[in-house]
């Protein structure tokens, strides 16, 4: 399920997520960039990072946040996995920690360290409330007091220049970016990787890529992938398999026949 957040911190978050999966059998979940952050809840039954050589499960901490991910990553699960995820838009994690979001690049951090008892607390309270709404309120007051009295920075070349890559799909070299901002190429690049952790290149990759992936979940399996993949931006189908499967791992044809997803970039098989 997918809700909205309040008015008031839409800004800074895009949605929150609410996830469950069961199976008695270690299952994978693939991760891969939608170009935004995010803090996970997880209640129940924990997330599993990795096995050793022992098969021995490292298990994620209960909450966590992180960055920009540079790369598909499989995290595991078994029994049943409750998840509340708060979905940050691309610059909204930085703003909210008022940390240079290439510090959190490729990094979970778990939620007690970076806001102590605080943090503990959120998700003591987060796991005790049932309903949705009770922890949509609860996480927003939580977050309100977090960003009250801080002052931030001027969002408005990267909030335009972000809605300017959208508009155009991902389709769009970077000269076309400094036209429509009339700020050179370094400071686009540096104020992209302080504010997003991406460049605007790889940012306008995977803006293009769920395109691709939006138009291959609205049409019809048996439709052409290469037909799909060019109304995408994807020249030929070597081309498309080459981009889709750096970053997801997958095939088109392999992420289309997963039967039920939990996101469009949240993969369960």
């Amino acid at each position: 399920m997918q809700v909205s957040p309040s008015i008031d911190l839409s800004a800074i978050i895009k949605h929150y997520l609410f996830l469950t999966t069961q199976s008695e059998e270690v299952k994978k979940l693939r991760l891969f960039s939608d170009g935004n952050t995010g803090m996970v809840f997880s209640f129940k039954h924990p997330l599993i990072s990795h096995f050793n050589g022992s098969d021995i499960p490292v298990e994620l901490p209960d909450s966590f946040l992180y960055g920009q991910l540079d790369a598909y990553q499989d995290l595991y699960c078994k029994g049943e996995t409750s998840l509340m995820i708060v979905v940050f838009h691309p610059h909204g994690l930085s703003q909210l920690l008022g940390v240079p979001s290439q510090e959190l690049k490729d990094q979970r951090i778990k939620t007690e360290d970076l806001f102590g008892i605080k943090g503990a607390e959120l998700y003591e309270k987060l796991s005790d409330s049932t309903a949705i709404t009770s922890k949509i309120t609860l996480a927003e007051d939580f977050f309100r007091k977090m960003i009250a009295g801080r002052q931030h920075t001027d969002q408005s070349l990267i909030l335009a220049s972000l809605n300017f890559i959208t508009q155009n799909k991902g389709l769009m070299p970077v000269s076309k970016l400094v036209d429509f901002t009339g700020y050179h190429e370094r400071k686009l690049e540096r104020a992209f990787i302080a504010n997003i952790g991406l460049s605007p290149k790889k940012f306008s990759t995977i803006v293009k890529l769920h395109v691709f992936l939006k138009q291959l979940r609205d049409k019809s399996v048996q439709e052409n992938f290469t037909a799909i993949g060019y109304e995408a931006g994807y020249y030929d189908q070597p081309h498309l398999i080459r981009e889709f499967k750096k970053h997801t791992g997958l095939t088109p044809r392999q992420y289309s026949n997963i039967a039920d997803p939990l996101a469009i970039n949240f993969l369960s098989y």
